[in-house]
């Protein structure tokens, strides 16, 4: 494991800047159906108050060009941080984003950068998605999984989400097909303390990951 994968993560919405590499992960997470969410479309969503987005991000430290030192800024500029800003940067490892029915909050994509998988990033995402499912009223998740992608179907299993169809031939670029996932309520009893166990088993798993609900 790279030292930089055991660096903290935060959860946290997405702003516009974050849209080139949200883009990114889109293309390398989603072979062959990223052009559906091009950046002009993420733009468009931000924009949509039925769609929420977070993205999973850390702080890069980007060296200086060797041979290049950075003119050093005034002092009223170093008060305010802005030689730091100049050489860290959020790093953004995956992202989440779902649209509002009525009712019902149905996760868009769940992805993460290929040397950031198996490390809770996913089911980070997963949690602040079922969150702020919770806080815009919705009273159900559901989703489309490749019917391949059995390591995401368990993952969605385990946080009490049901196969409840299939669409035939839904992905564009192979013809596979998806499987429908839904919770049962996400108010009732049952799911919140479920859903509460698993939150607190996941945050002793992974202390390095803050999650943020804005």
């Amino acid at each position: 494991m790279l030292e930089s994968q055991l660096m903290p993560y935060i959860i946290r919405p997405m702003k516009y800047e974050d849209i080139p590499q949200v883009a990114q992960i889109d293309r390398e997470a989603f072979p062959g159906e990223w052009v559906f969410r091009s950046q002009a479309a993420y733009k468009q969503d931000l924009d949509n108050p039925s769609i929420r987005y977070m993205v999973a991000c850390k702080e890069k430290h980007v060296p200086e060009p060797k041979g290049q030192a950075l003119e050093k800024p005034p002092w009223f500029k170093r008060l305010f941080s802005y030689e730091r800003r100049l050489n860290i940067q959020e790093y953004i490892v995956g992202f989440s984003g779902f649209w509002m029915m009525t009712g019902e909050a149905h996760i868009i994509a769940i992805g993460v950068r290929n040397d950031y998988r198996q490390l809770g990033v996913g089911e980070g995402l997963l949690i602040l998605t079922i969150e702020l499912a919770q806080i815009s009223n919705a009273n159900i998740v559901t989703l489309e999984v490749r019917a391949s992608n059995k390591i995401a179907q368990e993952l969605y299993k385990k946080y009490r989400f049901q196969v409840v169809g299939r669409r035939l031939r839904y992905y564009s670029s192979d013809g596979e097909d998806a499987i429908i996932m839904s919770t049962d309520n996400i108010t009732s009893v049952p799911f919140q303390a479920s859903f509460q166990q698993l939150k607190e088993d996941y945050a002793q798993r992974h202390r390095e990951i803050l999650a943020r609900v804005c």
